[in-house]
């Protein structure tokens, strides 16, 4: 599907063939962009007629991409990306690779004329993650409700002792299936939750209560740990690339 000049720079929408997945697609309009930021997720991308895989995220990293690059991409809910592209999460931490790393060359050119041939890459994407999930042991359900927990609020220990697992376990299982332990998976899910308040205009106390953090000062200690910025400047920059990519 062309896009014309009046299209969104950026849609998404949640899969309605993956469960737990958002797809989304970004045409960059400037060469300067928001850094990405990490959210527990691993995503399937496709640009330039290429799939690739991005893998979780520990901190900030930098988009350098020249202006009117589209990538088009397939987001899944964080721990169920590895059983799907058949790869621990560990693996790819703060790293990204060329699909065919992952799979035999014949599914990646398989994979990539689905996605080539589809109306749009994001419809192309749901069909190739639904069709490899039809075919695949899925993650074990432990694995999302260990995320749903920690975004929750809930602490390691409690989490660990729910699980029945005990710390070692949860730690092993939490690497390989959202490639860091839960102590940094339960940080990265805060900080996401406490920059959705801050966009909305939830006051910055009020967003750090909410969020878990013990007071405002905690939690913008914690923005500039994981994104390399203070909470306003990461505000405006995040603000000012919408605006670009909007114009």
């Amino acid at each position: 599907m062309e896009e014309s000049a009046s299209s969104p720079a950026y849609q998404e929408r949640p899969s309605a063939a993956v469960a737990g997945a958002v797809v989304w697609t970004r045409t960059l309009r400037s060469a300067v962009e928001a850094p990405v930021l990490p959210d527990g997720c691993m995503d399937l991308l496709w640009m330039d007629g290429a799939l690739r895989v991005a893998g979780p995220d520990t901190r900030a990293r930098e988009v350098a991409l020249a202006a009117g690059t589209r990538i088009s991409g397939i987001r899944f809910a964080p721990g169920t990306a590895p059983a799907l592209l058949g790869v621990p999460a560990h693996e790819l931490r703060d790293a990204g690779v060329e699909l065919d790393a992952l799979w035999s060359p014949a599914d990646v050119r398989r994979a990539a004329e689905s996605v080539a041939a589809a109306d749009d890459p994001m419809t192309g994407l749901e069909v190739v993650s639904a069709e490899r999930a039809a075919v695949i042991e899925p993650a074990d359900p432990v694995v999302r409700w260990i995320a749903e927990q920690l975004a929750a609020g809930r602490s390691v220990a409690e989490t660990a002792t729910a699980t029945g697992f005990g710390a070692r376990r949860l730690h092993r299982l939490s690497l390989a299936s959202f490639g860091y332990g839960p102590k940094t998976l339960a940080r990265v899910l805060r900080l996401q939750h406490g920059l959705a308040l801050s966009r909305a205009g939830v006051p910055f106390a009020e967003v750090a209560a909410r969020a878990g953090y013990a007071d405002q000062a905690h939690f913008a200690r914690e923005v500039r740990d994981l994104t390399g910025m203070p909470l306003r400047r990461l505000l405006t920059v995040q603000g000012a690339d919408q605006a670009s990519n909007a114009a």
